[in-house]
């Protein structure tokens, strides 16, 4: 039946993704994709937020055949050049190199960073709150209060202390972020499993013998991914942030790395006579954090159920 209705003339493939009636499960979840893209793709400036995103990945893949310089490579003759300046478009450093060519392979830091912390800590803190959540009792009081005790501290002062005790670097840095970057997650998804164990759905489950971690991982999760999806999207932002301050202060990666957090901490000596030197690292991060923040915007206002209508 589905191929019937997309081969049929009147309908058309867009006609199949806009039915009312799927015929399928895989045909009701590409009408839901579509839908939720239409309405994504209306919000101007989360298309404009995705476009940005879609840029930096683009320049850290090719950043070998894009970047003018190698990003390493110095020339104390030609040190603290201007912007416009020929062969150097955005300047250069106090060591002569090319602050674009920086920017560019920095791209590939910033999306390293990014990627890691967005696969670990949401991770953690889905199971932590899911768990505590359908758990309840004793076990739900010890893990809030764990919790508790991380979002006592704020993350950056919490990521010092814990880069302080595992030695400066990136991983380092990566680790220590998103150990500080899951408890808002855990609460979050304790508060979604609360709304949904004691429903008929899943008593319904529970009746047919599945587990507890059966009705968790199959049943629960899913219905949290969505929430969490918009909570990582906006939380990039501050992981940059975060990653960048490690970076100015020394902890994150280590010289010569183009980490920007780094090249604005290496810029601020010379902020007030070569201004682009900190300048346009610091351009990279706020335009990096606000597409994020843009991008978590329009998934909010498709994926939020209590936004719908």
């Amino acid at each position: 039946m589905m191929s019937d209705s997309l081969n049929d003339p009147r309908l058309g493939f867009r006609g199949w993704l806009l039915t009312d009636t799927p015929t399928s499960r895989f045909h009701a979840r590409c009408v839901a994709f579509y839908s939720g893209w239409l309405k994504f793709r209306s919000n101007t400036m989360a298309m404009v937020g995705l476009m940005i995103l879609i840029l930096l990945v683009l320049i850290a893949a090719f950043a070998p055949w894009i970047a003018p310089h190698d990003p390493l490579a110095q020339d104390l003759a030609g040190r603290l050049k201007p912007p416009l300046s020929e062969g150097h478009l955005l300047g250069t450093d106090s060591l002569g190199r090319d602050i674009l060519s920086r920017l560019i392979y920095g791209s590939r830091i910033t999306l390293y960073i990014v990627t890691l912390v967005a696969l670990i800590a949401p991770i953690v803190g889905l199971l932590v709150g899911t768990v505590a959540g359908y758990a309840g009792g004793i076990v739900d009081a010890v893990l809030m209060r764990l919790t508790d005790i991380f979002l006592a501290f704020p993350r950056l002062v919490l990521a010092l202390a814990f880069v302080a005790a595992l030695g400066a670097g990136i991983e380092n840095a990566v680790l220590a972020i998103s150990i500080t970057a899951w408890p808002p997650y855990a609460r979050l998804a304790r508060a979604e499993t609360l709304t949904i164990r004691n429903s008929d759905y899943i008593a319904a489950i529970r009746l047919q013998g599945a587990g507890p971690m059966r009705i968790i991982t199959k049943h629960i999760w899913p219905l949290c991914i969505s929430s969490l999806i918009v909570r990582v999207t906006l939380d990039m932002a501050g992981v940059i942030l975060t990653a960048a301050g490690l970076g100015f202060l020394g902890l994150g990666a280590q010289p010569p790395s183009p980490e920007w957090g780094a090249m604005v901490a290496e810029g601020r000596r010379f902020i007030l006579d070569h201004w682009w030197v900190a300048t346009m690292p610091g351009l990279a991060i706020f335009i990096v954090s606000l597409a994020f923040n843009l991008l978590g915007d329009g998934l909010r206002d498709v994926l939020d159920p209590k936004d719908a209508g």
